[in-house]
């Protein structure tokens, strides 16, 4: 991180990027009503459609227990939208010729060779038997690998990832890779969606093959190229004051409210969700996408390779949870839509999309040329302020 200003898209009226200027004001005032019941403490809202800057707004506080107002340079903690950004390096190695999709992950992780997938007796006990075929590339890309996160519902193999205590800052990529292979799969590769360890797997792909940590990859191959100036690891001692945080305690079952803490560097880059950032970095990389690969002369990924990576990759293979809304498939790194009607929220058939535990999110749609990224700190309150912003900037197209 640095102190180099993000470069914006060019700020135009709403009528110039096709939206209804009282159609966007209703998505503010929507937005404040939300922080005056304390729903959220604040949020950073940005609308990039047609290469114009139609949105960007900072409403409510950076902190709720101080005074300062939230700043549209505020910084969130991003968690799962790291994932997108670790795919983005790993089909980066693709494009050069580095790694294939079919490879098996055995290939760069050896220790994964005599991983087994558990198969759960009526009476409790976990059988291991090899699996039918390896776990592959693109199987952690789109989530097919067999593994599971051990904070979904309650099963017996996410107990054993629970027991192992898989999740812990304090390893190195490679030692965490070591400790996930030791432990059974959930299910056979290829055969159903789950969100999974896949993304933090991957991320030690990327380090094997590209010869150095994840995060020099991403500052030396991405964030610099995009000059994404605040996206990184942790946040640096002078950008503390930017730092936006959640209320202490949920508004709507009054639990403690947990985040990473981000303000020490950590010995693990966490590919699955390690990231912090902010409205204008992340705008950065959603617009690069939508530009097919490439952002103010620096090309990322070629426009087929980004083409593949927003195109469903699962067809008939079925999801085991709700994280996937319905009408969408998976794509090598985000939820693709697959038609205008099923899903819940408004939105095109062919966008794609992702978010954080901690209430972030973004989308691209190609059809209306359009990017939008949210940043809030509100994990309980995700999904209400999640269709809020998707339905609201919807519904102010004008044309």
């Amino acid at each position: 991180m640095n102190m180099t200003r993000t470069r914006l898209p060019e700020r135009a009226s709403p009528q110039e990027a096709g939206f209804r200027p009282e159609g966007l004001a209703r998505l503010t005032a929507a937005f404040q009503e939300q922080i005056d019941r304390q729903r959220i403490p604040g949020v950073v809202a940005m609308v990039v459609r047609g290469g114009k800057l139609a949105y960007f707004e900072a409403l409510g506080r950076r902190d709720p227990t101080q005074p300062d107002p939230m700043q549209r340079d505020s910084i969130f903690r991003i968690y799962s939208m790291t994932k997108p950004v670790v795919s983005v390096a790993a089909m980066m190695l693709f494009d050069e010729g580095r790694l294939f999709l079919h490879d098996p992950v055995a290939k760069y992780l050896p220790v994964f060779k005599s991983v087994q997938v558990g198969t759960v007796r009526a009476d409790g006990q976990i059988d291991l038997t090899p699996p039918a075929r390896a776990m592959t590339v693109q199987d952690l890309l789109r989530h097919t690998s067999g593994l599971t996160y051990e904070i979904l519902a309650e099963a017996p193999i996410r107990k054993l990832y629970a027991r192992a205590k898989i999740y812990r800052r304090d390893w190195t990529n490679d030692e965490f890779s070591h400790a996930l292979a030791q432990l059974p799969l959930m299910y056979q590769p290829g055969t159903v969606w789950d969100y999974s360890r896949a993304t933090d797997l991957l991320a030690r792909v990327v380090e094997v093959v590209s010869g150095e940590p994840l995060r020099d990859f991403f500052a030396r191959r991405i964030f610099g190229p995009l000059r994404m100036v605040d996206t990184g690891f942790h946040v640096p001692a002078m950008s503390h004051p930017r730092l936006a945080e959640p209320f202490a305690q949920d508004p709507d079952t009054g639990a403690d409210v947990r985040v990473l803490e981000v303000r020490e560097p950590v010995a693990m880059d966490m590919g699955g969700g390690g990231l912090v950032s902010t409205a204008t970095d992340y705008a950065r990389f959603t617009q690069m996408l939508l530009n097919k690969g490439v952002l103010d002369g620096q090309r990322l990924l070629s426009r087929k390779t980004v083409e593949l990576m927003t195109s469903d990759h699962l067809g008939a293979i079925p999801s085991v949870n709700d994280l996937l809304p319905p009408g969408h498939g998976f794509g090598l790194g985000f939820a693709v839509r697959l038609q205008t009607g099923i899903a819940p929220v408004a939105g095109s058939a062919g966008a794609y999309f992702w978010g954080g535990m901690a209430g972030t999110t973004f989308w691209v749609d190609p059809a209306e040329d359009m990017h939008a990224v949210l940043m809030v700190q509100a994990p309980g309150q995700r999904d209400e302020v999640r269709a809020l912003f998707r339905n609201l900037v919807y519904g102010a197209i004008g044309d």
